[in-house]
């Protein structure tokens, strides 16, 4: 498992420039990986302030190259290429909450799924943990309000309060 970087400028001289080789060197392997596997145009620009000359990958010729290539397209399709990063986080969030309802949704369905089991065979409740009972009896409370306002409106005729309870019906006749 790999460690956690935390990103923050790195103080130390010596430790910033090792990491800066690092990370250069594994750019570069990306953009090496990304071009042929991918079979796409690309290159790598890197600048610092420390070293003398900038590094550019694959060759200067080719990055040339490559930039013209983006500089020639219509401006629309650069800039349906182009993603900055405000955009491609609220993409990526689009994406997440998602990927988060459908998650709740498929939870919803086998929690509902779980009370038809038990309804119909009581005895598996006991198998259940607490947290799946918690869920369970989460998912009931919710079903029972949805009944009880359900049938609040289907009582509630034209110019009766909304919050008057229906009357109970029991045997054929009301109970009030």
């Amino acid at each position: 498992m790999r460690k956690k970087v935390k990103l923050a400028y790195i103080t130390n001289n010596a430790a910033r420039k090792a990491m800066y080789k690092k990370r250069k060197m594994e750019l570069i392997k990306m953009v090496s990986e990304l071009r042929t596997l991918c079979n796409v145009d690309a290159c790598a620009i890197i600048y610092s302030p420390d070293d003398a000359q900038t590094e550019v990958y694959p060759s200067p010729l080719e990055a040339m190259r490559v930039l013209a290539k983006f500089k020639n397209m219509k401006e629309k399709k650069q800039i349906k290429r182009m993603r900055d990063r405000e955009s491609f986080l609220w993409q990526r969030i689009a994406k997440v909450k998602e990927e988060l309802e459908k998650q709740r949704n498929e939870n919803r369905e086998k929690i509902t799924q779980l009370m038809f089991t038990c309804m119909a065979a009581p005895n598996i409740m006991q198998d259940l943990s607490l947290s799946n009972l918690k869920d369970l009896s989460l998912l009931i409370a919710h079903y029972l309000k949805d009944i009880d306002q359900r049938m609040n409106k289907i009582s509630v005729g034209p110019g009766q309060e909304e919050d008057c309870k229906p009357p109970i019906v029991t045997e054929g006749r009301k109970v009030q």
